[in-house]
């Protein structure tokens, strides 16, 4: 039975990735700070020191991480400290346990974001030729990554997980938070809805983890998203059909501003437009099956 170490898994896009191995007949280990209880072995870590978790590292026939503390907060200065050091230090950290193993895993697979590109109306970004953004998000991006390409790991692949926003029934995810507007009638367009979503289906998150695992050509940064980003009107008006709610009040740049300041938030995960594509998973042979929002909207409001 092959064995995946999940490191920082306890949330929602790890249980889905423990739910989905274990039923493709893995054997998780968890090592994170709370046990989600699932199905899962679990190992708890202080995500800051070297411990007895790296054990179970060694001889690991995949590990991923996805440690990294939650953007969902105000950009103030501790803020933005502890959102890049929760992410550069924990993959420092995965790296030297590597290091350590006396069987090194052969492929690492690592959190990033596909907020790594620049603001996009006007063409695709995919890792070839996408251009890199500027900002707070891009600096930690490209800090997490050279934390993760730089340590001398030679018998272990490293695929960087440039993640869209992951879409799935289930309580935790962004999904609810999109519907609940739309369920209170303010699923129009935001800033006049002209920048693109980028987006995946959390099915399609999961089977990409395993093909990329599967597939030992594939390495360095690969954006996990859907093939056909949608502009914010679009997606919001796909998202209302599919809950077949047909208010749509539209909302100004101010309206999201006030609303991210009341919520203790930012507003970046609306206002900019990520049309990010996932050449290298396409071009390797990974079939989606969700490349339409429409379809994973549908899939999800009926599954929920």
């Amino acid at each position: 039975m092959p064995r995946l170490v999940l490191i920082g898994g306890s949330g929602y896009l790890g249980r889905a990735l423990i739910s989905f191995f274990t039923q493709q007949g893995w054997q998780v280990t968890l090592i994170s700070r709370h046990d989600p209880q699932t199905e899962a072995r679990f190992v708890a870590w202080d995500a800051q020191t070297l411990g007895d978790w790296v054990n179970e590292v060694d001889g690991a026939d995949a590990v991923i991480n996805l440690a990294g503390r939650s953007v969902n907060c105000r950009y103030n200065e501790e803020n933005k400290r502890i959102i890049r050091e929760s992410r550069t230090q924990t993959t420092d950290l995965v790296a030297r346990a590597i290091a350590l193993s006396k069987q090194p895993t052969p492929v690492w697979l690592n959190a990033s974001s596909a907020t790594f590109y620049r603001h996009a109306l006007d063409r695709p970004m995919d890792e070839s030729d996408g251009d890199a953004g500027h900002g707070f998000s891009v600096d930690v991006v490209e800090a997490w990554e050279n934390a993760f390409f730089t340590p001398d790991l030679p018998n272990t692949r490293r695929v960087a997980l440039r993640l869209a926003m992951a879409f799935g029934p289930g309580t935790g995810g962004v999904y609810d938070a999109f519907a609940s507007l739309v369920k209170v009638g303010f699923g129009g367009p935001m800033a006049g809805g002209q920048q693109f979503v980028s987006w995946i289906h959390l099915h399609d998150f999961t089977r990409a983890c395993l093909f990329l695992i599967d597939h030992p050509e594939l390495s360095g940064p690969v954006n996990i998203t859907a093939p056909n980003p949608r502009t914010n009107a679009q997606f919001l008006s796909d998202l209302r059909r599919s809950l077949r709610i047909p208010i749509a009040i539209p909302t100004m740049r101010w309206q999201l501003e006030l609303g991210a300041f009341v919520m203790g938030t930012e507003t970046e995960l609306l206002l900019k437009s990520r049309r990010v594509v996932p050449k290298k998973l396409l071009e390797a042979g990974f079939q989606f099956h969700f490349e339409r929002w429409i379809d994973a909207a549908r899939d999800i409001a009926n599954g929920v």
